[in-house]
Order: C-alpha cells, then structure tokens, then sequence
C-alpha cells in the first residue's frame, strides 16, 4: 500500500467571518506529484499552508508523515517554497543556503553537496557569492526553490513553481521533481496556470475553496470531454 505523505481530512478555514476552505479532504501521496490547480483566490495558498501547519484549521485535521500538524519539528522534513522569497538580502545566496541547510540538520559535506547540487539545478552557481539584494525577482524565485529542495525532504510543497523560470530550465527542475518522487517522496504544487498538466500524476482542482473534481489530468479531461484543464472548469461550470 503507498504511503500517504500528507494529508487535509474534512478540512474547513475561516478568517474571520469570510470561508476560505470548506471540507477539503487531499492527500500525498509518496511516489506521486499532484496539482493543485484552480483560478486566483479560489483558496490554494490557504490550502497548502493549512496542510503543512502555517495556518491553523477552523475545523478537520492536517498530518504530515503521520504527525498531526501544525508540529515544529516537523518543519525541518518539508521543503516549501511560497510564492513570496523568505530569504535574506543581506546574506549571499550560498550564505541562505548554509542558514536554512542547517535549519534541515544538515551539515558537513552532506550540507556542502546539497548545496552545490540545488544551486547548479536552478542556474545559480556561478552566483552564489553574491548579495541577494542584488538579484533580479526571477533570482529570487529560483533561490527559494533551491532552498525547499535542500536534503531531498520527504514532502515539497511549492506555490506557483513555475513563476519567473525560463522554460529549459523549467524542465530541468521537473525531471529533478521526478526524480525525487521516483525516490519516494511526496510533492504538491499550487498553480492557477494550467497548462504543464502532464507533469502531474494526478490533479485536484480547486475553486471558490472546495474541491470540484480531482483524477489523472487524462482521466478528468476525457469525463468532461475537455482538450485542457481549463477547458474542464469551463465545461464543469457549464454542467452546474
């Protein structure tokens, strides 16, 4: 039986009066990469945070290898990468990778490893000595990513992954995503673009904060007789 990484049971979020999440019930699976996928403000961010115990629920449960979240030590096993860059513009961009490696436990020549193989995977290598004040935003983006991948964790989480990265090297990162769910980990990415659908393993479609349909990306788009995804919410709504 496939090992569930993480998961959202019956999951409800409020902030304050306004329902951001109503019964979500998602799970990660390990081997597997899913999208999460849905237009803006349809409750993604939310989704993701609340499964990894940024935010707390109004309801239901989140767990994370079978801890329930939100749990501090659990912190140090998930890679994310939100869509805003918690990095210092102070430090250099090898200087971050030390602080948030160690943050992972990592040290030595794994920390070193790990480092020079997750700045070379998004082009930024020939750029770690230098100030992350001075990077462009794509720069920044890719940093951020180099930092979630640290240690090859057992979960990534990754809000818009493919904002600001070039298309070659936007493959680059998803053949290395691959690889590490091939290794068993377990990967979900947040996203309102919807083409690149088949370099999921299955897609959960989110919209005004409910799940209205979840499957392979082929399955759901021959049962809605769609030729994309975006063409699924639209024949969704049509049916509605």
């Amino acid at each position: 039986m496939t090992k569930i990484i993480a998961s959202l049971q019956d999951a409800d979020k409020k902030f304050f009066f306004n329902q951001v999440l109503t019964d979500i019930n998602l799970t990660v699976k390990a081997g597997e990469i899913v999208g999460l996928i849905g237009p803006e403000e349809s409750g993604k961010t939310t989704c993701i945070r609340c499964l990894i115990g940024m935010e707390d629920l109004t309801d239901g449960k989140a767990h994370v290898l079978d801890e329930q979240m939100p749990k501090r030590k659990m912190l140090s096993k998930i890679g994310y990468m939100g869509q805003e860059a918690a990095i210092y513009g102070t430090m250099t961009a090898h200087e971050n990778m030390v602080f948030f490696g160690k943050l992972k436990n990592l040290k030595g020549q794994e920390l070193k490893s790990e480092i020079d193989k997750n700045l070379k995977l998004v082009g930024l290598h020939e750029t770690g000595s230098n100030k992350v004040s001075k990077f462009s935003g794509d720069m920044k983006r890719r940093l951020s990513l180099a930092i979630a991948l640290l240690g090859s964790p057992k979960l990534i989480v990754l809000d818009e992954p493919g904002a600001g990265i070039n298309p070659e090297l936007r493959l680059s990162v998803w053949n290395h995503l691959r690889t590490l769910a091939d290794e068993d980990a377990g990967i979900i990415a947040a996203t309102q673009g919807m083409s690149g659908v088949e370099q999921y393993d299955r897609v959960v479609l989110l919209n005004k904060g409910r799940i209205v349909a979840a499957g392979r990306p082929e399955a759901l788009m021959n049962e809605y007789k769609a030729a994309s995804i975006e063409e699924v919410f639209i024949n969704m709504e049509a049916v509605t």
